[in-house]
């Protein structure tokens, strides 16, 4: 089993910025995939950006330009760097991993609200 816990998230402004960290524990091998979903409320959980091992990454159109992605694979973390933020971008930010074998897990944080209001 893998255990992500999230920390970062909270209230700003628009135009301002976040961070949030991730950081998983347990059977953390083989895990090449990591990254962030968000769920607003009424809304589908929507992929934000992802990261693998190997250090690709992948962004929500309407993320991108605004946010970048980040890992430390030594310490089995992954960061979320947001910028610019939106109203749009309200929500419960959730981490993800995925972790390869036969079949493949994927594992979740329990989430942290972000919220962006003036």
């Amino acid at each position: 089993q893998v255990r992500l816990v999230e920390s970062g998230g909270g209230l700003v402004q628009p135009g301002e910025s976040l961070r949030l960290s991730c950081a998983a524990s347990g059977s953390v091998f083989n895990i090449y995939v990591m990254g962030w979903y968000r769920q607003a409320p009424g809304k589908q959980r929507e992929l934000v950006a992802h990261i693998t091992s190997g250090g690709s990454t992948n962004f929500a159109d309407s993320v991108k330009g605004r946010f970048t992605i980040s890992r430390d694979n030594a310490k089995n973390s992954v960061f979320l760097q947001m910028n610019s933020l939106k109203p749009e971008d309200t929500a419960v930010y959730y981490c993800h991993a995925r972790q390869s074998g036969s079949p493949q897990r994927d594992y979740w944080g329990q989430g942290t609200q972000v919220t962006v209001s003036s």
